[in-house]
C-alpha cells in the first residue's frame, strides 16, 4: 500500500481526494515551516481557507474540483511558495500530488 498526504493510491482518486491531499500537503509545509509541532484545528482551518481563496482565484468551485482545476492550483500554489520555500521541496511535493492527480480521468 502507497499513502500520498493520507491517501492510500490503490483506491479511486477523485478531484476531492486530490484536493484534500493538497490542503494536507500545504497544511504540513505550513507547520514545518513555522516550527509548529502540534496539529492545530485552528492551523489546518488556516492552510485550508487559503486554498479555498485560490480556488475562488481562479473562478474554480473549492467544493466541485476538477482535474483541471486541480491542475490550476498546482500552478497557484508553487508560485506561491516560490517566494519563501526551498525549489527542490516544492518540486518533491508537486511530484507527490502529480502521482495523486496522474490517478484522475
Amino acid at each position: 500500500m502507497n499513502f500520498i498526504y493520507g491517501v492510500d493510491t490503490s483506491k479511486k482518486i477523485t478531484p476531492e481526494i486530490v484536493r484534500d491531499a493538497i490542503v494536507n500537503c500545504f497544511y504540513r509545509a505550513h507547520c514545518a515551516d513555522s516550527s509548529i509541532d502540534e496539529v492545530s484545528s485552528s492551523n489546518e482551518l488556516y492552510c485550508k481557507e487559503i486554498i479555498r481563496k485560490m480556488f475562488q482565484e481562479s473562478g474554480d468551485d473549492f467544493d466541485n474540483p476538477d482535474k483541471e482545476s486541480i491542475l490550476r492550483l498546482i500552478q497557484k500554489l508553487k508560485d506561491f511558495s516560490d517566494n519563501f520555500r526551498d525549489p527542490e521541496i516544492i518540486k518533491q511535493h508537486e511530484m507527490e500530488i502529480m502521482e495523486l492527480v496522474n490517478c484522475l480521468r
